[in-house]
């Protein structure tokens, strides 16, 4: 038995459309057997001593068999890429923050972050230009593939110039052109050699104030398929931003740029953590959902997210990492990303989690951070949440009929406190459109009134129990007005409220 794809031998059999067939080999007859969804792959069984009559059952058999393995081969290789990819990106926007943090000069760091972003998109030119406000241009701080030295600033006002265009509008401008034509809304005056291109504003939004252009990143002559994709944009996008706090630090006042500088990373870096978010809008879709996250500073260091594993399960997450700030929403979005994969590809939550942990525990380690996760797949066709949950202790069930709540309790530590690596997991009974997961960080309930008296997960789970009728958002807007009159407005800490109903 042999499989048959693309190579050629000394002998080769006319494969006869897509039906299986009897074929005769220079060693004796044999049976071709296409593999189901495997694309153009056969099997070939025989010439041996088997029974012809017996030949065409044992070798549809068998092709199912291989094209099941073959299948599961290709989907491992394909989450593999995607993970590969994810870290790639999320190490270049490590490496962003690091150049921007250690360099003072913004033309230095500009061609370092030219180099970085256009090795990890793939494009042979890349360039980021500058908004100089005096004469109403743009000029190149930086390029790849391209002499900058003797480039010409260009106008804003230009109507040909696609970087020009960019800027005025503030939205992304790309054309795949995998049709060697040039994007419709260019001009043939002024644009790119290659067909394809993507230049993505770069912008600046001061804390509480308007974003505004500062600059533009232009990308081009990609390696490979000549194209884009909507992660590549997604992520120039954010690099777009960072890159916009660098510019606007090299123009504020020496007195005053320590602390605006501190302040535009951080409002980058909660950019960046909102982004990695679920929107409501997508959460309006997933089901009954309700969340709310409210930081205590410009970024914090909870995560949440929810995962479509099949059309009856769902997956959930909810965490928070020690400390604030920049380092720490880094290491929620890096976790973050991940577990979104993870998950994916893992069989259990436990197993996702454990995965999960060895994924980030040198970047725990070297960070002195830990953080508490909690995984549950909610299983409406088995009746089932099973949950993996390291060391979070804010997970319950609220069961439709009134009954009281049930806690999800932690089946291991913290990731990233003590050497523990084994993750355990734990099933609980669930009602399908009936039953409420609550899940929340502590922020939630350590929210003090002016006594000192703490909010506390008894008169939260209470509100959540008198409004079990209405739908999820409702009852986290409910919980929240509650918890607001109770310690006011101001976060002390992060606070994160997560409701499903599936």
């Amino acid at each position: 038995m042999r499989a048959l794809s693309g190579e050629r031998g000394a002998w080769w059999p006319a494969l006869e459309g897509e039906g299986a067939h009897a074929v005769d080999t220079p060693e004796g007859p044999a049976w071709l057997e296409p593999a189901p969804g495997a694309g153009g792959v056969w099997l070939q069984l025989g010439p041996d001593d088997t029974p012809e009559a017996t030949r065409p059952a044992r070798a549809r058999a068998a092709a199912r068999i291989f094209a099941d393995a073959l299948a599961s081969e290709r989907e491992a290789a394909t989450v593999a890429a995607e993970l590969e990819m994810r870290y790639q990106e999320i190490d270049l926007l490590y490496t962003i923050s690091d150049i921007l943090g250690r360099t003072v000069r913004l033309e230095e760091a500009a061609r370092r972050i030219v180099r970085e972003v256009s090795d990890v998109v793939g494009a042979r030119r890349a360039s980021i230009m500058v908004y100089d406000e005096p004469t109403h241009t743009l000029r190149v701080v930086a390029g790849r593939g391209l002499e900058t030295f003797d480039l010409e600033p260009v106008p804003v006002n230009d109507e040909h110039s696609i970087a020009a265009r960019v800027f005025r509008e503030q939205a992304l401008l790309g054309h795949d052109g995998m049709g060697g034509d040039q994007h419709p809304g260019i001009g043939p005056e002024r644009g790119y050699k290659g067909a394809s291109f993507l230049s993505v504003p770069i912008l600046y939004a001061p804390p509480g104030g308007t974003p505004r252009p500062v600059g533009v990143i232009n990308l081009t002559d990609r390696l490979g398929e000549d194209t884009f994709t909507y992660s590549h944009k997604k992520l120039i996008t954010a690099i777009a931003n960072q890159v916009g706090a660098a510019i606007e630090n090299a123009r504020l006042v020496e007195g005053e740029r320590q602390r605006e500088r501190l302040s535009t990373e951080l409002q980058l870096a909660h950019d960046l953590q909102a982004a990695l978010m679920p929107p409501p809008a997508v959460l309006a879709r997933t089901g009954d959902i309700g969340v709310r996250s409210q930081t205590a500073e410009s970024v914090g260091g909870d995560l949440y997210d929810l995962i479509t594993l099949r059309r009856d399960a769902i997956g959930v997450t909810i965490g928070d990492v020690s400390g604030h700030g920049l380092s720490a929403a880094l290491l929620m979005a890096h976790a973050n990303a991940a577990a979104g994969i993870l998950a994916q590809s893992s069989r259990t939550p436990e197993e996702a989690l454990e995965r999960l942990l060895e994924a980030i525990a040198e970047e725990l380690k070297r960070t002195d951070m830990y953080m508490s996760l909690f995984y549950g797949v909610v299983d409406r066709r088995r009746g089932v949440v099973r949950y993996a949950n390291a060391g979070h202790p804010y997970a319950f069930i609220v069961p439709g009929d009134g009954s009281p709540p049930r806690r999800l309790g932690a089946t291991a530590p913290p990731l990233g406190l003590g050497n523990e690596r084994t993750v355990l997991g734990a099933e609980e009974p669930w009602r399908a459109r009936s039953d409420v997961l609550c899940l929340f960080t502590d922020g939630m309930v350590e929210s003090a009134n002016g006594d000192g008296a703490p909010y506390g997960e008894e008169r939260l789970l209470g509100v959540v129990r008198r409004h079990l009728g209405r739908p999820a958002p409702e009852i986290v807007a409910a919980v929240f007005g509650d918890l607001e009159a109770f310690a006011g407005p101001v976060a002390m800490d992060d606070r994160t409220l997560l409701l499903l109903r599936h």
